[in-house]
């Protein structure tokens, strides 16, 4: 049962106001071999820069330490160890979380300086199965809180900084002592109510939103906020281009069955093939083409999928993918195909191998590469940068 689970870990972070760098430093690993699952969220003492390289230096050394089984309190040391301690204050410079989620098995968390973790199952908080606070022998002043947890199908551990507890510290009786932890539970079991499928990414941002609007929409300290969500896998097909063999267009026209929200085409020439196959004719609002639009509107096949072009469309997803720009700035076909792609877990290419004589017109942009170029290039994009799965079937 465990196996065929997905493990779904994202985050949303703001910067405190001021400051061109985020204090906090969120890292993530998924080690598939062992159905191991590691984060690490710290928090940097102060702002900017400084705080930056900081959280960042603790977040690597705990995820190296998480990674080796290293012991709980070693690790804590050494990091603690490693870290400058503000003369003023007399503490070091960083706090933290640490996750190890073991699929089927105990998850582990460490947090030192952080608020509380919180377990959901469905919209109720779940205890610890045991909590031990330990203290160093090189620094007794700090407590280290060691919890083990069961995570079930349809869990969601939500890990923040105290820039979401603390939102809105003095503004008024309401948050005299600021949202609090009290506060931000009762936020995430409204928004899992409202919406029992949402996402980690859009329960992080939602959350990470609530704090910065209850601090009269600025930072006062750097908000972020992870969520990971276990549950079953969310499969999205994409298919372009024809199949190398007419005969098969019927196998691949196949393909299309997950239901219009899981399924995108690309390509006039594939958008024909469902077309003749399923009976379903292409519709495509007219209003939606915009002057300047250097790529034609969206279209859909009724029951099938959404529709674009082909390669040109392709070619700028690839490009948006691998240097991570906002989905805001693109057309419209790339913007929806990035978009559905971030609300999957697993990313499957259908793809034809007949050569477009089109694609040999040497007035297209230099860049434009042949069909499965850029689908591996897509699919190693979403392997690196968004930890998504994929899947390439060649027709």
């Amino acid at each position: 049962m465990y196996s065929q689970l997905f493990v779904e870990m994202e985050s949303f972070q703001f910067t405190k106001t001021g400051q061109t760098a985020c204090g906090d430093d969120i890292q993530i690993k998924v080690l598939k071999g062992e159905n191991r699952y590691l984060a690490v969220l710290s928090d940097g003492l102060g702002s900017g820069v400084k705080a930056h390289v900081l959280a960042n230096m603790t977040t690597t050394m705990a995820l190296r330490y998480l990674q080796s089984n290293m012991d709980t309190l070693q690790s804590v040391e050494t990091i603690m160890d490693s870290l400058p301690v503000c003369e003023v204050r007399k503490i070091s410079y960083a706090t933290f979380s640490m996750v190890d989620l073991r699929l089927g098995g105990i998850t582990r968390i460490v947090e030192m300086g952080n608020p509380q973790y919180i377990q959901m199952r469905g919209d109720e908080e779940v205890p610890p199965l045991k909590h031990e606070t330990m203290v160093s022998d090189h620094w007794p002043e700090r407590q280290v809180e060691c919890y083990e947890l069961k995570m079930e199908p349809g869990d969601r551990l939500i890990i923040c900084s105290d820039g979401v507890t603390q939102s809105g510290l003095g503004e008024g009786p309401q948050y005299r002592f600021g949202w609090r932890r009290c506060g931000e539970l009762e936020y995430a079991r409204e928004r899992i109510r409202s919406n029992p499928e949402i996402s980690s990414y859009a329960l992080a941002r939602s959350i990470a939103y609530q704090a910065y609007g209850i601090s009269g929409n600025t930072c006062k300290d750097d908000i972020s906020c992870m969520v990971i969500y276990m549950r079953k896998p969310r499969v999205m097909r994409l298919l372009t281009g024809p199949p190398y063999h007419k005969t098969h267009d019927a196998d691949f026209a196949a393909r299309a069955d997950l239901g219009e929200e899981h399924t995108v085409i690309c390509g006039g020439t594939t958008a024909n093939i469902l077309e003749r196959i399923t009976g379903k004719s292409l519709e495509i609002d007219i209003r939606k083409i915009k002057p300047g639009d250097k790529l034609p509107p969206v279209g859909r096949l009724p029951g099938v999928g959404m529709v674009t072009e082909g390669i040109l469309t392709l070619t700028r997803v690839c490009q948006a993918l691998e240097k991570g720009e906002a989905v805001e700035t693109l057309p419209d076909a790339g913007r929806e195909i990035i978009e559905k792609m971030m609300q999957h877990d697993k990313i499957e290419f259908i793809v034809g191998t007949k050569v477009n004589e089109a694609h040999q017109d040497p007035n297209l942009p230099q860049d434009l590469e042949l069909r499965r170029g850029i689908i591996r290039r897509i699919s190693a994009a979403l392997n690196q940068r968004f930890r998504k799965e994929t899947q390439i079937t060649f027709f």
